[in-house]
């Protein structure tokens, strides 16, 4: 999926929500877990309540890895099941790799040949031959660490090197001779609030994906004063306050609706600055 069809797709279904899939078989309802597969049972029925919603999902392989094999199972089943019934829909590998060489090469192969998914989470510390075998897929996407939400974002990211300069706006500027806003997005934690502003002036037309909305307290009007551009320019993600509404037979139901009322503001905010 290219930058035009994502922007296209935000404009019909009037969203820029991701829905998170961090599928923890310790909080899925109980009822769930007589199933086959308990994981993919939850995922399928988050999915078909909450496509209409979003423009994305977004599995966090962490959920699934430590599964085992019957994660992974159920991570390969839950990507082909929305290729093959939502197939507008633009799904992220939140797996926030990054090393050199073969390893990239062979991660990259991973998730975009095995996998398909439309784009990856990347740490970008290792530096660009750590990032670029990512950026070699056409069609593909790597979404690079920036801001995070995390209380630790302040050891690191927020620390200045050149006068003027923190840590996240050098990775924002030196990254942007990897790729482009075609091929890359990055990472900013929506509890960053006023600081989108800094970084929409080093990268003011990719793509943001924004974690941190709902259960980490972020909040989307401050987002999308700071860091809306004209494409919308954002990816906003929620996972727990959706996925999570309700641990009853009704938790899909409840996941809709949760994610329908996202949708409504973000439709508003979307008609407000003239994208809709």
């Amino acid at each position: 999926m290219n930058k035009k069809e994502l922007f296209e797709n935000i404009k019909r279904k009037k969203t820029f929500l991701c829905v998170g899939l961090d599928t923890d078989l310790k909080k899925i309802p109980p009822h769930l877990l007589k199933e086959a597969d308990p994981v993919f049972a939850f995922n399928r029925a988050i999915i078909d309540a909450t496509a209409a919603y979003c423009i994305a999902f977004k599995p966090n392989l962490a959920f699934y890895e430590s599964e085992g094999l019957k994660g992974w199972h159920a991570l390969e089943k839950t990507v082909g099941y929305i290729k093959t019934t939502y197939p507008d829909q633009f799904i992220i590998a939140d797996a926030k790799r990054g090393d050199i060489g073969n390893t990239s090469y062979m991660y990259a192969r991973t998730f975009y040949n095995i996998m398909n998914a439309d784009a990856l989470t990347i740490a970008p510390y290792m530096g660009e031959d750590s990032v670029t075998p990512f950026l070699s897929y056409e069609g593909k996407w790597v979404i690079l660490l920036a801001l995070t939400s995390n209380r630790g974002a302040n050891d690191f990211q927020l620390t200045e090197g050149v006068p003027g300069e923190r840590l996240f706006e050098k990775v924002l500027r030196i990254s942007q001779k990897w790729g482009t806003d075609e091929n890359m997005m990055y990472v900013v934690g929506a509890t960053q609030g006023q600081l989108f502003e800094a970084v929409r002036r080093v990268v003011p037309d990719h793509f943001l994906l924004v974690p941190g909305v709902g259960a980490q307290g972020g909040s989307l009007t401050d987002v999308c004063r700071y860091g809306m551009n004209d494409v919308c320019g954002l990816i906003v993600n929620s996972s727990r306050a959706i996925i999570y509404a309700d641990s009853s037979e009704q938790f899909a139901t409840k996941a809709g609706e949760a994610a329908s009322e996202v949708q409504k503001e973000m439709e508003q905010i979307l008609s407000v600055n003239g994208i809709i």
